[in-house]
């Protein structure tokens, strides 16, 4: 008998206590989900992950080493923006395959916003030979970041008010680290002297060369648009300005100048205008310091 009033005191005891856990878990808050974010480049992805950290899922479409302008949409990129809450990308010419994606996507719940920032060269772009219009290049260089940086913030708290204190703190983090790493590469490029180099670029890095601050010489476009006659061109000017360095572009053609560079016998470099372009340079700290190593090993030589 006392064993049966046990077992039967035993088995209450266990109900209510499955009651009680069921009852406070449907009281407990529901578990938020992430703002899904769409990117069009791995540079801004990169920015958004560090704006967004735990707060966001971000998605990117374009391949890092790959052209935007020469980009084709894929089935599974038309399901990234129907899933996704904000589509944010650079609003550059290259991107044409935007306005057919969002469209493709038929989500009315989506919000597209474009990051139009833009650096200025101090030298216009036709007296430097550039045959197509400047976008990615500026990017890479710490101001534009900066910038970037503050309108992706923006982008966030618009569509996030939640979560926005929380983004403009990560922000504030992210463009401390912005200065301090402009800061370092400006002492080092100091000590390379590079307005005595000249140089020869893709003009899809005009405004990141000009900003490490090396002597251009000419620009040139990709591969395709290199005429005899521009070449021949290319040539006379490098020759005369005894040019030393060729710089190609990753996603632009990164063998455009190299035949340049075998008949003015100089060195030549690639380096790239998005994150992740080479390996393990998935942020933006990562990529401008593999360019900037790139660059100032091949100086040195």
């Amino acid at each position: 008998m006392f064993m049966k009033k046990t077992y039967s005191f035993v088995i209450t005891i266990l109900v209510l206590s499955l009651i009680t856990t069921s009852l406070l878990g449907s009281c407990s808050p529901a578990t938020t989900s992430k703002l899904k974010v769409v990117t069009s480049t791995s540079m801004m992805a990169q920015m958004v992950e560090r704006v967004g950290g735990d707060m966001v899922e971000v998605v990117n479409i374009v391949p890092p080493a790959q052209c935007p302008g020469h980009f084709d949409i894929k089935p599974s990129d038309i399901q990234k923006l129907a899933d996704a809450d904000l589509f944010l990308l650079h609003g550059w010419q290259g991107e044409t395959f935007a306005q057919e994606l969002i469209a493709s996507a038929n989500n009315p719940d989506l919000t597209v916003i474009t990051i139009a920032v833009k650096g200025k060269l101090m030298t216009p772009p036709a007296q430097l030979g550039a045959t197509e219009t400047l976008t990615s290049d500026y990017w890479m260089t710490p101001p534009v970041q900066l910038e970037a940086a503050e309108m992706v913030t923006a982008a966030l708290c618009q569509v996030d008010t939640e979560n926005s204190d929380g983004y403009q703190e990560s922000a504030a983090e992210f463009k401390a680290n912005i200065k301090t790493k402009g800061t370092e590469i400006k002492a080092k490029l100091a000590r390379a002297k590079p307005s005595s180099i000249n140089v020869m670029c893709s003009d899809q890095l005009l405004g990141f060369i000009q900003w490490i601050g090396l002597n251009i010489v000419a620009s040139y476009g990709r591969p395709d648009s290199l005429t005899l006659q521009v070449i021949k061109e290319l040539m006379d000017k490098g020759r005369e300005a005894k040019v030393t360095l060729i710089i190609d572009n990753l996603q632009s053609g990164q063998n455009a100048g190299a035949g340049i560079a075998e008949e003015l016998g100089c060195k030549r470099i690639i380096i790239s205008n998005f994150p992740g372009g080479f390996d393990n340079t998935e942020t933006w700290e990562k990529a401008i310091d593999r360019n900037i190593e790139l660059l100032l090993e091949k100086i040195a030589q």
